[in-house]
């Protein structure tokens, strides 16, 4: 095993190249033959991103890297096959713009919008199987591999399941598009809906101020003839969708050459992520995004060491190329100052500039008493400020936050200014996977982290 490392550095990398490497979370297909045909089917099919698009999200990295830009990384924990409706991808992306205004004012700097969206289908699992009763069935994998129902059929992995996903992935994205440049995304409108947010919200007080300098903002620069008539950045913005890079088989159908370049892009999205369970460097998923050539994510965990860090951005990002990598630290507020500060620490000694983003979610999840999977509100926050004070301390950059959200009115999180308790979870718990911030909640962490970001700004420019 130990050989495998220097051997991919010097050999040659193709789509298909993790199928010789040793692969963990992968769905066993009863039928291997109908899942090479549903393979060989989705490579006719169109790309649903292109290698300009991940070009330019990349750039935009890359200023996220340096501190020029921050990034907002949100969406569902998985998306479902169930609820693929107009008005579940409009509320969230209605309310990650409504997120990305207020940390565009507070922290003075473009924000980067990344979705989980369009593709985030598949989810690791820490069995094989599931048990209940004395019956024994395979774990559900995501909408993308079987079902969430208990039963050997729903849970029976079903490679016609990939094809659905692609059609649902390419209609998601045609209506993010359109609502991108149609109109939808005009930042008066969205001030509006924040206004309306705060003027309901518990902690109204506390955030008018900034909503009032916003305004203020916004009619300084119509004054000055900046309007959603004149100026398309008021009405337009950029909008990038991303991934867990889980279910290879349907990751490398999707891969295709860039005509200009003759790079290979992974055109299921613009930006995809490895996750916490996957990242073995001689494992097949480092394997595939080492070769393509969009912009990837790392999940970084507590378990991760120095070694293993600094030996996977070899493996996936050896040019140490501007944008090209993303950290995304998931330790639990516990555990984050203890874990992730020699990591950093040990990155930028080695001279590497990643964008380091903050998944403060999946790190703080806890189980209540009646064994509902949940998440305090307290705990996302102080993730994220030990996030921050770490990169602070060791004069490196924050980059971005990651987190797990909805723009539906669910209760799945404990905590916010409403004070959601464990007794209200079964109000509006409809995840099939992991707890996921309210619309109400998100906004406020937009704004308690747009209050960080200004404060910190303030700090260095009188440092």
């Amino acid at each position: 095993m130990d050989t495998i490392i220097p051997a991919r550095l010097n050999s040659g990398w193709s789509p298909a190249s993790w199928r010789d490497c040793p692969i963990k979370q992968v769905p066993v297909y009863p039928d291997a033959a109908k899942l090479a045909a549903m393979e060989a089917r989705l490579t006719r099919f169109p790309p649903l991103v292109f290698a300009g698009e991940a070009r330019r999200l990349k750039a935009s990295l890359a200023l996220a890297a340096t501190g020029q830009a921050f990034v907002l990384q949100g969406g569902d924990c998985a998306e479902s096959f169930g609820d693929f409706t107009a008005n579940v991808i409009r509320d969230t992306f209605r309310v990650l713009l409504q997120m990305a205004v207020v940390l565009t004012f507070g922290g003075s700097m473009p924000v980067v919008k990344l979705g989980r969206m369009a593709g985030q289908f598949a989810k690791p699992r820490s069995s094989d199987s599931e048990t209940i009763d004395g019956v024994t069935l395979p774990s559900y994998r995501g909408d993308i591999v079987n079902g969430p129902e208990f039963s050997a059929q729903a849970r029976m992995p079903d490679e016609s399941r990939m094809e659905f996903g692609y059609f649902q992935s390419a209609g998601t994205l045609n209506l993010l598009r359109a609502f991108a440049s149609g109109g939808y995304a005009d930042l008066h409108e969205v001030h509006r809906w924040n206004l309306d947010f705060v003027e309901k919200s518990p902690l109204a007080a506390r955030y008018r101020d900034l909503s009032a300098r916003i305004d203020e903002t916004l009619a300084f620069m119509a004054a000055c003839g900046l309007t959603s008539v004149s100026a398309p950045q008021i009405r337009e913005t950029d909008f990038f969708t991303s991934h867990e890079s889980l279910l290879l088989p349907y990751e490398q159908a999707l891969t295709r050459v860039d005509s200009t370049t003759g790079d290979y892009y992974a055109c299921s999205a613009h930006f995809l992520w490895i996750g916490d369970r996957t990242r073995q460097p001689d494992g097949a998923h480092v394997e595939f995004l080492r070769g393509v050539k969009n912009p990837i994510g790392l999940k970084v965990g507590p378990t991760t060491t120095v070694d293993d860090l600094l030996k996977l951005m070899e493996i996936l990002d050896p040019a140490n190329e501007p944008g090209r990598l993303s950290l995304i630290a998931r330790m639990g507020a516990d555990k984050v100052n203890e874990k992730l500060t020699p990591l950093v620490r040990a990155v930028r000694q080695a001279g590497r500039t990643p964008v380091w983003l903050c998944d403060p979610m999946h790190g703080n999840t806890i189980s209540t008493a009646a064994k509902i999977k949940t998440r305090r509100f307290d705990a996302i926050v102080s993730e994220l400020r030990s996030f921050f004070d770490i990169h602070e301390a060791e004069g490196t950059v924050a980059g971005g936050a990651h987190v797990e959200m909805t723009g539906q009115d669910v209760t799945e999180c404990v905590g916010g200014a409403r004070g959601l308790s464990e007794e209200d979870l079964g109000n509006r718990y409809e995840t099939f996977c992991d707890p996921r911030l309210n619309a109400e909640q998100a906004l406020e962490l937009a704004f308690l982290l747009a209050e960080e970001l200004k404060t910190r700004r303030a700090k260095r420019a009188h440092s």
